[in-house]
């Protein structure tokens, strides 16, 4: 963990009272230090007040104004990096499909999307377009399958009249909202590759093209098919298909939309701006894409590192959780390297600009994540593989039905073919076998969401039974991923208590971490805490003080042997505290040690348990964090995981990733912060904690809402029963087929003079979809543990 710091443009004494209650807490804009309204030291520069911790800071400020004023121009994060002109789109199926411009897939037919998508919220035209589809017919729809249920009984038309109206309802339904789904379908044959596409414009296109003969030329009919005044039309199948078909591709687009959100966050991560230091000295904003290998950029405190450098001015401490997953900053110095995107959150530096554009860390986060996303298996497609052969049979099995019984069957034999031929393509229409799996998938999604377990996709809940090994991130994952005050050990003759007041005496003010966690255990241990007289920050090693008249300093080792502080007699306490991953600071009273403070990041209370339960499930559980070394064993021997791999970055977390499914493991991978994104891509299943950043929910797979990872194991279970009953549909929807084909066909009438018509096939069609919804639904209350 950092050393514990208080970092400030140069070592000098501040005036560090704390703010006084009501007054508007503002920032020094020469060292960052927190300041009040109420503050003696104030200037005004092109109209707008700022406001000093001390005199030496206003008067480096009076001397060059605009080197340290805030610009105009805003530093909230911006696209730094756009789709390129030429885009690339690749279809989710099927990776392999690439191709430069917007289209279907020509194997399965699902829209294609770009490779690396870019900022703009512009709306997917295709989602609008079958919105506008869906809504604008839906009415047509319910009114076409209302007059089907209730027509005859209500009596307001004659029959032959209703089948009329019927088939003008129809019309704009099939022919302009089902339009994208019959191209599609062309499409299919067009490419040799039957799939659900096919299925469904052959479904409904049967329907529809049988009741038109129907409504339109009803005496080429036998009168055994008249019913009620008329030959039973099908309008209301032809339109509940095209109708349900839209809302699931409207649900599916939108859910595809997400897949996108990682890389648009972190597209999103750097500032649109940087502040440029010319050689004459003058100081500008310019856009992001303008600045060059080799520029001086200043970066004020609050603002983002615009892109990879080196500090060459100034010290300051940065947050660099994107990169590292560590939530306490790293101080930087001169010489030390930064990383764009991270969060200056003190001091100013002046740095050197070393990679920029694709070169940057965070634009090659973008590029894993992204190649990560697109190397995933596929989601499960036994459905749409096995129709593939299925459309082939059941258009082999209706030609032979067509002709057979035109040339064998009893007159009017062509007729009786017809008909036997459009009840084999209607009762083999794809409701059944289409909804198989996401009707079990949806009921497991929601089933999820109420035990605090969100799925993304369907491959989640496929995968996840699959898993034997996971890999967990420390910081935030494991343990709480915030600074908590652990213990204070005094030396003899010395109260605890007092240690820990004297410490956070003289960390008042501060906005470090460290500083926040000293301060808060203080207060909530009611001590009385004295105003710092004089305060003083040793870049990168402490701090020091004046505290009712003492001399204060308080820092880690180097700061202790700087003052020529003998630590001996606390040494073996100190490196205890470290073995159990805490960081540990010496306080100095007059030049005498008197005592230490621990802060660590504490072990989630549900950690322990979780990680029991998936061992015991037969899970090899392995941490990568990208803290030090130390801290990450000492964490996981307290959990009982041998598998340690400590200062990690992104690239070694997904390198790691691929190695264990190289060596043919199903893995897993949990975690939190950015830095987790391109590895939770690429797992099999990737595990996000709710409590953590929106990167690394939008890269994984699997959401714990309350970051317990005691979700994982509910998650599993879940998993096993989803696929059971899957499989249970999908079995259902091939008996009900390999059955109803061959009745369709009419292969019972030499025995038995049985005959299906049409009517019957489409009322078998709906009980078996609706077999398959009942049996789904079985999942809401499926015992998961």
């Amino acid at each position: 963990m950092a050393a514990h710091t208080h970092v400030h443009h140069e070592g000098h004494e501040h005036e560090a009272a704390a703010p006084p209650q009501g007054a508007a807490t503002l920032k020094d804009p020469v060292c960052g230090m927190t300041v009040t309204e109420k503050s003696p030291h104030r200037l005004e520069h092109k109209g707008r007040p700022y406001y000093f911790c001390s005199a030496k800071c206003q008067g480096k400020f009076a001397s060059d104004p605009d080197q340290f004023s805030v610009p105009a121009v805003s530093t909230e994060a911006a696209p730094p990096v756009q789709a390129e002109a030429g885009t690339i789109y690749t279809c989710p199926m099927h990776p392999e499909i690439r191709q430069d411009h917007a289209g279907n897939c020509p194997k399965c037919g699902m829209t294609l999307e770009p490779v690396l998508p870019s900022l703009d919220d512009e709306a997917n035209p295709e989602l609008e377009s079958f919105k506008r589809r869906f809504w604008w017919t839906l009415p047509l729809t319910v009114v076409v399958t209302l007059l089907a249920m209730f027509g005859h009984s209500l009596g307001w038309f004659d029959m032959a009249r209703q089948s009329w109206i019927e088939l003008v309802l129809t019309l704009p339904i099939v022919l302009w909202a089902g339009a994208p789904f019959f191209v599609r379908g062309a499409q299919s044959v067009a490419n040799r590759s039957p799939n659900m596409w096919t299925l469904i414009g052959l479904g409904t296109g049967a329907a529809f093209l049988y009741s038109v003969v129907a409504t339109v030329a009803p005496q080429v009919f036998p009168a055994s098919f008249v019913s009620m005044g008329r030959v039973a039309v099908y309008f209301e199948a032809a339109a509940v298909i095209i109708s349900l078909t839209l809302l699931g591709q409207i649900l599916e687009l939108k859910a595809r939309s997400q897949t996108s959100a990682a890389i648009k966050s972190l597209l999103g991560l750097a500032p649109k701006t940087a502040r440029r230091i010319a050689a004459d000295g003058s100081e500008a904003d310019i856009p992001l894409a303008n600045v060059h290998v080799g520029d001086l950029l200043r970066v004020r405190p609050g603002e983002k590192v615009p892109v990879d450098g080196v500090v060459v001015e100034g010290s300051s401490a940065l947050d660099e959780s994107m990169l590292t997953g560590e939530p306490l900053p790293v101080t930087k110095r001169p010489g030390d390297k930064v990383i764009g995107a991270t969060m200056n959150t003190s001091g100013a530096l002046v740095m050197r600009s070393e990679h920029v554009g694709s070169a940057t860390v965070l634009a090659q986060i973008v590029q894993m994540v992204g190649m990560a996303q697109r190397s995933r298996a596929p989601m499960q497609r036994m459905a749409d593989t096995v129709a593939g052969y299925f459309v082939i049979g059941v258009v082999g099995i209706a030609a032979l039905t067509f002709f057979g019984w035109g040339f064998f069957g009893p007159e009017p034999s062509w007729i009786y073919g017809l008909i036997n031929a459009v009840a084999v393509l209607i009762i083999a229409c794809p409701c059944a076998l289409g909804l198989a799996t996401p009707m079990s998938i949806m009921v497991a999604t929601g089933r999820g969401a109420t035990s605090g377990v969100l799925f993304r996709d369907a491959a989640a809940i496929e995968n996840l039974r699959k898993i034997d090994t996971l890999i967990v991130d420390k910081t935030g994952t494991l343990t709480e991923g915030r600074p908590t005050f652990e213990r204070a050990v005094a030396a003899p003759g010395i109260a605890e208590d007092e240690v820990l007041r004297l410490a956070a005496s003289l960390d008042q003010g501060s906005e470090h971490p460290l500083a926040a966690a000293i301060v808060t255990a203080a207060k909530e241990r009611g001590l009385a805490l004295d105003k710092p007289e004089q305060f003083d920050s040793e870049s990168g090693i402490g701090v020091r003080g004046t505290v009712a008249g003492k001399a204060l300093a308080l820092g880690n080792t180097a700061l202790m042997e700087q003052l020529g502080i003998d630590v001996a007699a606390l040494t073996s306490q100190a490196e205890a505290l470290r073995a159990e991953g805490a960081s540990v600071m010496h306080l100095a009273v007059d030049n005498k040690l008197i005592g230490l403070l621990a802060v660590s990041d504490p072990v989630k209370a549900t950690t322990a348990e979780a990680l029991a339960s998936l061992r015991q499930a037969g899970l090899r559980v392995i941490m990568a964090t990208g803290d030090g070394l130390t801290t990450a064993r000492a964490v996981g021997q307290r959990l009982g995981i041998d598998e340690v791999h400590g200062e990690v970055k992104p690239a070694d977390k997904l390198k790691l990733v691929e190695q264990l499914q190289a060596e043919g493991r199903v893995v897993a991978m949990a975690g939190d912060g950015i830095n987790d994104a391109p590895a939770l891509a690429r797992a099999d299943v990737g595990i996000a904690m709710g409590t953590g950043t929106d990167v690394a929910m939008n890269s994984a797979q699997l959401t714990l809402v309350k970051g317990d990872l005691r979700g994982i194991a509910t998650a599993r279970g879940l998993s096993v029963a989803t696929v059971a009953n899957m499989k249970q549909n999908l079995g259902f929807a091939f008996v009900y087929n390999a059955l109803g084909v061959p009745l369709a066909a009419g292969l019972l009438y030499p025995f038995t003079g049985w005959l299906l018509s049409p009517m019957i096939a489409a009322l078998a069609m709906s009980l078996s979809s609706a077999s398959v919804i009942t049996n789904a639904l079985r999942l809401r209350k499926a015992a998961i543990e």
